[in-house]
């Protein structure tokens, strides 16, 4: 049967039904849809951990990533009927408050490779969760997103995470970095408790002044282009409750096919690079998962 024409594939006893596997969606790679699903089946238990439990917001691009992209929250028509999805109120402070949503979630392979199939190749997560009955958590996590203005770059977001990560252990917070796959860093930090997101937000947003205040001429916590040239936004605005993330070892919609990567403290530093899919994957199974050398990440 020709790559081209739909099929259904039996996978973890789900039927996902796939269309034009030989897609090309990264050209300047050659990287197929056949190509992402595989990556998305080798880092599964990985990726669904940092899944659990939360909407996803899917950026996709049908046409790869040369063509028109577009943002989606809502379950689109024709999900499969396995598919777990529930019906919210959009968070205070979203684009769209007051109305309800229906978010759909990623519990295991046959979700991944159905997103896949729909030209998500970015699987976007806020930092609370939803219970198994539906009712909503507090946040478990915390994320610092660090973002370069140019001509800064991974070099001064490695010399920053360092920063962030000693100003959270002071508060007894250790942290995972996670190389963006786009321009920048994620740290994440497990949260000892379940915590409302205004609290997390307000939280970060104290720190990261305090960072800029101390580090001025590298560090800034406010959007404001005009002051971020040459140095590295500390964007704590990611922890509001209408905000999502890129998840961790979830794919970038860019030129290759680069990933939101969890790496070791020890490569934190000159000479860091963004990974593409088959050296996330070879790493992944010779070194494990970072998030697993953190207690509270092991289990979320």
């Amino acid at each position: 049967m020709s790559t081209g024409a739909a099929q259904v594939l039996q996978v973890d006893g789900r039927q996902v039904r796939v269309t034009h596997l030989d897609k090309v969606m990264y050209p300047a790679a050659g990287t197929t849809k056949a190509d992402v699903m595989d990556y998305l089946v080798r880092v599964a238990p990985a990726l669904l951990r940092q899944l659990r439990d939360r909407p996803v917001t899917r950026v996709r691009w049908p046409d790869g990533v040369e063509g028109q992209r577009f943002f989606e929250k809502n379950v689109p028509r024709g999900a499969p009927a396995w598919l777990r999805h529930q019906r919210l109120p959009a968070a205070p402070g979203a684009q769209d408050e007051g109305s309800e949503l229906d978010l759909p979630f990623l519990d295991d392979v046959a979700g991944l490779v159905w997103a896949a199939n729909q030209g998500a190749l970015e699987l976007h997560t806020p930092q609370w969760t939803v219970g198994p009955r539906g009712g909503l958590r507090h946040c478990d996590r915390l994320v610092v997103d660090l973002d370069p203005g140019a001509p800064a770059g991974l070099e001064e977001c490695a010399r920053v995470a360092h920063l962030v990560a000693t100003r959270l252990a002071e508060d007894g917070l250790s942290t995972v970095p996670v190389t963006s796959g786009s321009k920048g860093l994620q740290l994440y930090a497990a949260l000892p408790r379940p915590t409302p997101a205004t609290a997390v937000h307000d939280y970060a947003r104290r720190f990261a002044h305090e960072l800029a205040a101390a580090h001025p001429s590298l560090v800034v916590a406010v959007q404001r282009k005009d002051l971020r040239t040459g140095k590295v936004l500390v964007d704590w605005s990611q922890n509001h409750p209408a905000k999502t993330t890129i998840t961790p070892w979830s794919l970038r919609g860019r030129t290759r096919p680069t990933v939101a990567a969890p790496r070791r403290w020890d490569e934190i530093g000159p000479g860091l690079a963004h990974l593409e899919i088959s050296e996330v994957v070879r790493r992944l199974s010779l070194e494990g998962d970072p998030f697993l050398a953190e207690p509270g990440m092991r289990v979320r």
